[in-house]
């Protein structure tokens, strides 16, 4: 990808996301003045930024945003309901063409959907053209603000910003642009920018023709400005910056104070790897000391010490590293209110879409897998859950329907519950529509559980939708959910009751860089199982064991849960012992006990995805390498109790 657009993409959803917290405060006091502000510095920045690329109906719509927000700032026109409505339907209609130029470039309905947005914003028909006064900024003062944003600040009086467009074919009438510009009075800045956004290969320029376009800034006055270049006059362009004021873009100038680096996530990513293949060195050190135990306890002793010195400083390194891979979570969280209003739209339904949050930093890897699944939950619960107004009417619940989705921190993990107050899961229902397809025979749909019967709809191919609709009921969502949640290494748990709603709870670790490993030990082999997959373990009598079928179980806590050989679900088989060692997990919701050979220490590791042969053995998570140079297959307990 285009690194300029790569980073445009970064910054314009920042921008996004700041724009839309901001409309929601509006939204509930239209006149908060310090809001306005900070909607206004993020359109009028993200409108600079979009003016590079062949977006020009968000190049307006913005504009139009700008000039709404301006008069609110200037107390010429006030924003009530209807104005902060429409700057949202501005702002959806931005946000989308984000996403479509990430694609390739925006749909060609733009057009129309610009037309519909500036139509809900109150007063833009009326306003006058803005960019062609004096007073409003132009599109380039923007980019140019953020260039030379050093040349403003240190500026003691007004500055005047220029853009120079020469005519293509000037170098034929004799015209030197370089040459109009070296008498600029009082000449600041200048730059030498492509005119059409990016220079021209080698092979495609035209040396006599002028691909450049001249921008700067000067200490003169308009005037005196305009007298430099009244050869050119309808090739210029003049704008005037007065430092000490809001309207030289402070949110840039304000930005560039603050000691901020942008690191290419590779190299984040790369340091990451580098950290996980310390961490397994220093996991070898435990065994070395073992070793020479048996030959010079001082000598153990002095490898011990050094290795309580390295794993010191190597857990700070890795605070330090988890530390720089956290990013906020609110701009994934801030992209879905746009979707869930405009899937709701599609459905002709009213969502009242809420999110709860506490601005929470995850790793990156998290908030990069996060959006897709919560696209899928809220599109099912939209979809299937809130029911339409009419239904609701005649059920005695409000018209608006209600989906709630909640982010908190719990230890070491994210919380994340995704609430409606719909039509609720039926589990008969479930248990009818998965032997109807297929998914599940009759005789074992009537001995699930209620819990285990909802969890059918993670199964793939599962839907319980009558019809195909534009915007579900394929039967592809809710698997591919569970699996980006556990790609992610989290889980997901789902409750909901027949005509009161539906809650979808994911818990995801908050950290993705190494994991935390228990070693077992299994039909004469070591494996690793993560410990947030793991209940509790404990031991207890072989004797207490009953056999039940061809399998086994034990009570736990009043509570019958089957017992499975983690040998034999490898092909392998258990060591005798009179000791059951019992690793306790949950699979589709209910709670099973893996029987081990032993348990082993607990490390942490960098757990790789398996790759080429491992790839296609069911139940393996992973790999991860060990001091000693060994490897160690990382489980999916679940999966293999499943």
């Amino acid at each position: 990808m285009d690194e300029l657009l790569e980073q445009f993409l970064i910054e314009g959803r920042d921008l996004v996301a700041q724009a839309a917290s901001d409309f929601d405060v509006l939204a509930r006091d239209p006149g908060d003045a310090g809001t306005i502000d900070s909607a206004f510095r993020a359109i009028h920045t993200l409108k600079g930024s979009v003016c590079i690329f062949p977006m020009g109906p968000a190049e307006r719509v913005l504009h139009a945003a700008e000039d709404a927000l301006e008069r609110a700032r200037k107390g010429k026109g006030a924003l009530d309901a209807g104005a902060v409505a429409g700057l949202v339907a501005c702002l959806d209609a931005v946000d989308r063409w984000i996403d479509e130029i990430e694609r390739g470039a925006i749909g060609a309905d733009a057009e129309q959907i610009a037309a519909k947005a500036l139509a809900r914003l109150p007063g833009t028909a009326a306003a006058p053209d803005a960019a062609e006064t004096d007073t409003a900024p132009p599109d380039w003062l923007g980019p140019l603000a953020e260039r030379e944003w050093q040349a403003i600040e240190a500026a003691d009086r007004p500055l005047t910003a220029f853009r120079y467009a020469p005519d293509p074919a000037c170098f034929f009438r004799g015209e030197d642009p370089l040459a109009i510009a070296a008498e600029v009075p009082e000449l600041l800045t200048l730059a030498i920018l492509p005119a059409e956004g990016a220079w021209p290969s080698l092979e495609a320029i035209e040396p006599f023709a002028c691909v450049s376009v001249l921008e700067g800034l000067s200490a003169a006055p308009i005037d005196a400005m305009r007298a430099a270049f009244r050869m050119v006059p309808d090739r210029i362009a003049l704008h005037r910056i007065d430092p000490a004021t809001a309207d030289t873009a402070p949110a840039e100038a304000a930005g560039r104070t603050n000691a901020m680096l942008r690191v290419d996530a590779a190299r984040v990513d790369a340091l990451a790897d580098g950290l996980g293949e310390l961490v397994v060195a220093v996991n070898g050190f435990a065994a070395l000391a073992e070793r020479a135990e048996a030959i010079d306890r001082t000598l153990a002793a002095g490898i011990r010490t050094v290795q309580a010195d390295i794993e010191r400083v190597a857990g700070e390194l890795h605070r330090s590293v988890s530390a720089v891979r956290l990013v906020p979570l609110a701009p994934t969280l801030r992209r879905l209110p746009r979707v869930a209003r405009e899937i709701a739209a599609a459905l002709g339904k009213q969502v009242d879409f809420i999110i709860s949050s506490e601005g929470l930093e995850v790793d990156k890897q998290i908030a990069d897998g996060l959006f897709e699944p919560l696209l899928h939950l809220i599109r099912n619960a939209i979809d299937h859950g809130i029911e339409t107004p009419d239904a609701r009417a005649a059920a005695g619940k409000p018209v608006e329907g209600r989906v709630t989705l909640a982010v908190a921190r719990e230890g070491d993990a994210i919380r994340i519950t995704l609430d409606d107050d719909g039509a609720g899961i039926d589990p008969a229902r479930i248990r009818t529509a998965a032997v109807s397809r297929g998914v599940i025979g009759e005789e074992a749909a009537a001995k699930l559980s209620d819990p285990a019967a909802l969890r059918l709809i993670f199964a793939p191919g599962f839907s319980t939708a009558p019809e195909v609709t534009a915007v579900s009921g394929r039967g592809v969502g809710m698997d591919a959910v569970q699996a980006a949640v556990e790609r992610l290494r989290g889980t997901i748990d789902l409750a909901g009751e027949p005509g009161r709603g539906t809650r979808f709870a994911l818990r995801l670790p908050a950290n993705a860089l190494t994991t935390r490993l228990l070693v077992v030990e299994a039909g004469g082999d070591r494996y690793g199982v993560a410990l947030d997959q793991i209940v509790e373990t404990f031991r207890v009598d072989a004797a207490a064991l009953m056999p039940v079928g061809s399998g086994a179980a034990c009570v736990l806590r009043g509570h019958t849960v089957p017992v499975l050989s983690l040998a034999a679900l490898l092909g392998g088989s258990d060591t005798p012992s009179a000791t059951a060692k019992l690793l306790v997990t949950r699979a589709a919701g209910e709670r099973v006990a893996l029987k081990v050979d032993g348990f082993a220490e607990r490390i942490d590791a960098l757990v790789r995805p398996p790759g080429g042969i491992l790839s296609s053995v069911p139940g393996v998570t992973g790999s991860a390498l060990l001091g000693d140079g060994g490897v160690l297959l990382v489980l999916d307990l679940p999966a293999l109790a499943a």
